[in-house]
This record gives C-alpha cells, structure tokens and sequence, in this order.
C-alpha cells in the first residue's frame, strides 16, 4: 500500500508477518522515519528489518493489550528510547503475556519493562503529514482500538472485526455487547466502501466487502 503526500513523498503501508506468523503486524514509513503497528514476534527481527531498510521508529501502537500484538513492543520502546501507545485499559493484559508467548517460543516480556502510554480517540499525527485517528472498539478487549487513515482511505481494525466474524469475547475483559457496539458504532461512521481494512489477522478488506459478506458488520 502507497500513497503521496503533499510533499511528494511516499508513504508506504506494509502488512508485515514475522515469525512465528500469525499476526498481521504494519509498518508505516515515511522517508528514513517509522511507526509500528501491532509488533508481534521478536523485538531482534524487527531490529534487523529497520537495519537493514536503514528506518528510524519513532513510536509503537497497538490496537490492544494481546499479547499477539503486543510482544515485541516494551523491548523495542527501550532500545530505541521510544514511547508505546496502548489503551490504559488494556494495561493488565501485559503483565499476563508471557504463558501465550511460552506457545510460540518467544521470549517474556521481563519484569520492569518500559510501560505503554495511553491513547483514547482523537487525532494523531504519527509521521509529518501523516494522521490517524483513533476509535475506541472495546469489546475483544476493554481498552481496543482501531487507527483510521482519512487521508488514504485506510483502517488498522485489530481484532474488532474479521473477513466473515468478530473477534472472540471469551478472554479476560472480554465483552461481547461492548463489541457489538463497536462494530455498530464504525457502520455508522459510513466511511468510504473502498477504505482498505487490514485485519489483526487473516486477508485483508474492505468496508465495502464486509458490508456485502459479513453479517455481524450491520447497524
């Protein structure tokens, strides 16, 4: 995914799936400069990807506090000496990560770690010229949410909403008329059918498909 901005740079949006692969992680880059979305896996390879793309992060967010979209996030805050964004809501989810991550062979994420700092909805400018904003979509967990790109027709939705079903409510803090609300809440937003919906996991969308083939994205 690429756009241009005002000053004829490329913004690039990529879906990114390090190993183990299960998580549909973005990395938003803008010239030298980075955001990460959703860091799953192991903070070294994302160290070797900005390595060898010579890329600066400036800022981690996650869409919520799983440990699948969360993994790689404290360690790389600290070695870049970077803030991460997570919902305070979701902030108990952390300090339970590391039995999840034990499935995967991944490293815990350690006592002390550097702390996520929290994000409501609103309007941020992640890159120059380049803005998001930020729906509150609690539900699968109490602190989601999604990252909406009006600029280029793009939204990050985690786990809210997939191809043909909606994210589990079965896990700790877990709401499923919270969700429903969510999910209704963006149908009302009405954004454009060709926005461009990357899930937390599984193929990609748009607003347009899910309204057409997904029965659960209705008022």
């Amino acid at each position: 995914m690429e756009a241009k901005n005002q000053k004829n740079l490329d913004v690039k949006f990529e879906i990114l799936h390090l190993p183990p692969q299960n998580t549909n992680s973005v990395l938003v880059s803008r010239g030298s400069d980075c955001v990460i979305f959703d860091p799953w896996g192991r903070a070294a390879d994302w160290e070797r990807i900005l390595s060898e793309r010579g890329l600066k992060l400036r800022a981690i967010y996650a869409t919520h506090g799983h440990p699948d979209h969360t993994s790689a996030a404290p360690e790389l805050a600290e070695t870049f000496d970077i803030d991460w964004f997570l919902n305070a809501n979701d902030n108990f989810l952390i300090g339970n990560a590391n039995d999840f991550l034990d499935m995967f062979g991944l490293p815990h994420i350690l006592d002390g770690y550097k702390k996520s700092v929290d994000i409501s909805k609103g309007v941020v400018e992640i890159l120059p010229d380049v803005s998001m904003e930020i729906i509150e979509s609690p539900g699968h967990t109490p602190g989601g949410v999604m990252f909406y790109f009006p600029k280029y027709k793009i939204l990050l939705i985690g786990d809210t909403l997939f191809q043909d079903s909606y994210g589990r409510t079965d896990f700790p803090g877990g709401d499923e008329r919270q969700l429903f609300e969510s999910i209704r809440n963006l149908y009302d937003m009405n954004l454009d059918d060709e926005t461009y919906v990357v899930h937390g996991h599984g193929m990609e969308t748009t607003i347009g498909w899910l309204k057409q083939n997904n029965p659960f994205f209705t008022k």
